[in-house]
């Protein structure tokens, strides 16, 4: 058992600063992928700084029709909230695709952004992972891949990011709210998170106590026609093989705009930027589907044992935007 000092939070600010002050100090929220971290020994934090109690649980609206979400907004009620389910149909479903019911009820917005890869080998102390230790070599090369990224990977790690609910999110175009050393920022979702490249460790672009306070939705009134497909070995509190978030405005049988993002395929949510740019100004047809999918895949990079993604992903794409096109 590795002691550590814990220390509840009375507001954002103090929590910031109580972080910032110890250089081995972290948040705890819900605690629902932290708690898994510190029995598997991946991490040994000095310090547990607890933001649950803190103010940052409610949904409310924008000016000019966006939606904030807090951060402490439990996965369970943003799935349920009246304004996502008519709004952003794809975020609530990719809520109910995530993790069980009773994760849901405790798994938080700002936590679910930054939960960690579920890469065995990143879960596994004992054997060598460049994210979890730099230097030390990536496992999953060479190693079981089946379920590793097939976009974005580097020769340093080819993890995939498990969430759902970031990858909705990214297709809808999300900012997220940070606070921390110089104050309060906004970072577009799509930035907020690092490929592997030469520092696998590196999730995201935050600081060392930069802590999500929350996260903003623009207004896209196109997005009430928009869902997400998850592909996993079991129906339930599976992660991702390939996951797919998409909405589309279409008028006269045209493409006139889209917002595409995969999961389970990157070590990031993957918006699938080529994608959307082939279908734009397009006819909404099968074959123009295949052709967007084509496009986005071309720079697909498999391992030994998930080349199979390549044509799921292909073929979820193509299925979800046939049911959207067909639901307008």
């Amino acid at each position: 058992m590795r002691e550590f000092a814990y220390e509840r939070a009375t507001d954002a600010g103090a929590a910031v600063a109580a972080v910032l002050a110890e250089p081995g100090a972290v948040f705890l929220g819900a605690g629902t992928n932290l708690v898994d971290h510190l029995k598997l020994g991946i991490i040994a934090p000095g310090k547990l700084v607890d933001v649950s109690d803190l103010p940052l649980d409610q949904v409310t609206q924008l000016p000019g029709g966006g939606v904030r979400i807090g951060a402490a907004v439990r996965n369970a009620d943003l799935a349920a909230h009246p304004a996502i389910r008519a709004r952003y149909p794809m975020l609530s479903a990719a809520l109910l695709a995530g993790a069980s019911a009773q994760l849901r009820n405790l798994a938080t917005t700002g936590g679910n952004l930054l939960q960690r890869t579920r890469c065995p080998y990143f879960q596994d102390s004992t054997v060598p992972c460049n994210k979890r230790a730099a230097g030390s070599g990536c496992s999953a090369i060479g190693g079981f891949d089946r379920d590793q990224a097939i976009l974005g990977a580097s020769d340093q790690c080819i993890a995939t990011h498990p969430s759902d609910m970031a990858v909705a999110m990214v297709a809808l175009g999300a900012v997220v709210r940070v606070l921390g050393a110089v104050g309060e920022r906004e970072i577009p979702l799509l930035d907020l998170y690092r490929l592997p490249g030469d520092d696998p460790e590196r999730d995201t672009v935050l600081d060392h106590g930069d802590l999500i306070v929350a996260v903003d939705l623009p207004a896209l009134d196109w997005a009430t026609t928009s869902t997400y497909r998850k592909v996993r070995d079991r129906a339930s509190f599976a992660f991702a093989l390939v996951s797919v978030a998409a909405a589309v405005d279409i008028a006269d049988g045209v493409v006139r705009d889209a917002r595409i993002a995969f999961g389970g395929v990157a070590p990031k949510p993957w918006r699938a930027q080529s994608a959307e740019i082939a279908l734009r100004g397009r006819a909404a047809t099968e074959a123009n589907f295949a052709a967007a999918a084509d496009a986005e895949l071309a720079a697909a990079r498999p391992q030994r044992q998930n080349g199979f993604k390549i044509p799921l992903a292909r073929n979820v794409l193509v299925a979800t935007l046939r049911e959207l096109s067909e639901a307008r």
